[in-house]
């Protein structure tokens, strides 16, 4: 104890000490955010379309052994970048072509996001506040159900919300003098990832925050020191790679990503899902219910003065606003672009409610959980949409040399669940002059065939087509066929219908019988 050199050691043990604690909590609160998540992930079917149009492209990529190009139906798809494919084909040869397997991208991402505010509010604002911001964000609706489902949402919103809170920690540990270069090495890493989840905005969202964030706070210097080379340069040898391979491999693969994929329809009419300038605003308060309703405790006289006084406060209402607007802009809209908000607003509903008696908290998280696992027991008990059923029956009865059709839809789920080795044949008016005038899986399809003329001339056919590779066949073919076109085709009247699906219908077709083959014109 005599020992002089002793009490000089003692304040950086204790920091050491208490950087390890705060590590060891963060990690836990990544760990039961994943539980908590994934619980309930493998209780209903993918979801029609989107869930099953990127698990099939994952589940291609598996199939071919071809991890750089992702392909819907053996033809090149450039709508996403690959982060998301190359997580789930990985998923699924690890464990398997189930449900969950094909949503651990997204349940990763959940816990990834989870993590990153916890971390940033424990540091800055308390372990009790981390807690009950952690608390708000895992039984939100919005983030509980955009953790279970199998698209690039979730998967950017991670990626956005560690790079925000790393530029932000970076930021506050720059103005207090201490060692910040680390965090934002890493937020430059996660940016990138963003970049590979979903594409420009991964980058651009957190830049837009931390502009506004830091000028709020008059910190324009700050603004500069992050614009560091360094991290640049990490950014471009993660981010780039990918996209300067594909265009030597298909020229015009950038114009089509970039200007079509993001800026028309970021600036552009005629895509899906038109929705009000106000669609996100209310769609946000009701997927937040229960916990939103305290927020209003928080906007009293005098709150403003409190958030410009504290920079974890200004931060989360500038993340928030900057989300919300910025996806506000495009009439295309859909819910779960705008999950990079929820984290923000978690934080600003604990804040609020901070002040609630805690039998009236556990009492709204009851709910809120509750009202998480009831839409999800909902779904998994009537499914949207699925074409689970029909390919199961196709799996038992088909085998692997047989080939499969799709007439007037493409049944994206269908390859996942019927195990398909080799993509399905597509049957529509490929020539028709409206085929690019609707946002649409024609369109998806006829984008994709444009990099690989050849190839997309093969596995998207017409109806004469469709009729001499029947022919052709060894004996046995299998179509799938909507109820609207079935008539069409005389010869699905002497198939044999082996199952019934959304509006949609399953045959076998055997082409030894002497009706189908005079239907068909075989000789």
């Amino acid at each position: 104890m005599n020992d002089p050199a002793l009490p000089l050691a003692w304040p950086a043990d204790a920091a050491a000490r208490t950087l390890s604690a705060r590590r060891q909590a963060v990690m836990a609160a990544m760990a039961i955010s994943f539980l908590w998540l994934a619980a309930t992930a493998w209780l209903r079917p993918l979801t029609l379309p989107d869930e099953g149009r990127y698990a099939g492209v994952a589940l291609e990529m598996l199939r071919s052994g071809h991890w750089a190009v992702p392909t819907l139906d053996g033809l090149p798809f450039f709508h996403k970048p690959p982060l998301f494919y190359w997580i789930t084909a990985g998923a699924m040869s690890l464990f398997g072509q189930v449900e969950w397997a094909a949503r651990l991208a997204s349940l990763l991402a959940a816990a990834l996001g989870a993590g990153a505010i916890y971390a940033l509010v424990h540091r800055w604002s308390g372990r009790r506040m981390a807690r009950l911001t952690l608390l708000v964000l895992l039984t939100q609706p919005l983030w509980f159900i955009g953790a279970q489902f199998a698209d690039m949402n979730m998967l950017v919103a991670g990626c956005i919300s560690a790079t925000i809170a790393l530029l932000a920690h970076a930021a506050l540990k720059r103005r207090d003098g201490l060692p910040w270069r680390r965090a934002l090495l890493a937020a430059y890493a996660f940016a990138a990832l963003g970049v590979l989840a979903k594409g420009l905005i991964g980058a651009v969202i957190p830049a837009l925050v931390m502009l506004v964030w830091l000028a709020t706070l008059k910190r324009w210097r700050t603004v500069m020191a992050l614009l560091w080379a360094p991290g640049i340069a990490v950014f471009i040898a993660i981010a780039v790679p990918w996209f300067a391979r594909m265009q030597w491999e298909f020229p015009g693969f950038l114009h089509y990503f970039i200007v079509v994929q993001h800026f028309a329809r970021f600036a552009l009419g005629g895509f899906n899902n038109a929705e009000p300038f106000w669609f996100y605003p209310v769609a946000l308060t009701a997927l937040s219910l229960p916990w939103v309703a305290w927020l209003g405790l928080a906007l009293k006289r005098g709150y403003w003065q409190r958030v410009s006084q504290e920079p974890v406060l200004a931060l989360m209402w500038a993340w928030l606003a900057v989300v919300v607007v910025f996806f506000s802009l495009p009439q295309s809209k859909l819910i779960g672009y705008v999950l990079p908000a929820v984290p923000p607003l978690a934080c600003l509903i604990a804040d609020a409610a901070a002040r609630v008696r805690t039998s009236r908290l556990r009492a709204t998280a009851a709910l809120a959980a509750v009202l998480c696992l009831g839409v999800v027991a909902g779904v998994a008990w009537h499914p949207l949409a699925t074409n689970r059923h029909m390919a199961k029956a196709l799996a038992a009865r088909r085998l692997p040399s047989e080939p499969v059709f799709f007439i007037d839809d493409y049944f994206y789920d269908l390859p996942f669940y019927a195990d398909l080795h080799a993509p399905p044949l597509v049957v529509d008016d490929w020539a028709s002059p409206e085929m690019l005038m609707h946002d649409n899986w024609r369109h998806e399809l006829a984008d994709a065939a444009a990099f690989v003329p050849r190839t997309g001339a093969s596995q998207l056919i017409g109806d004469a087509a469709l009729a001499a590779r029947l022919c052709a066949a060894t004996r046995l073919s299998w179509v799938i066929a909507t109820d609207a076109v079935a008539p069409r085709y005389p010869f699905l009247k002497w198939a044999e219908a082996i199952e019934r699906g959304n509006d949609s219908t399953l045959w076998r077709v055997d082409r030894r019988s002497p009706l189908i083959a005079r239907s068909l014109g075989c000789h």
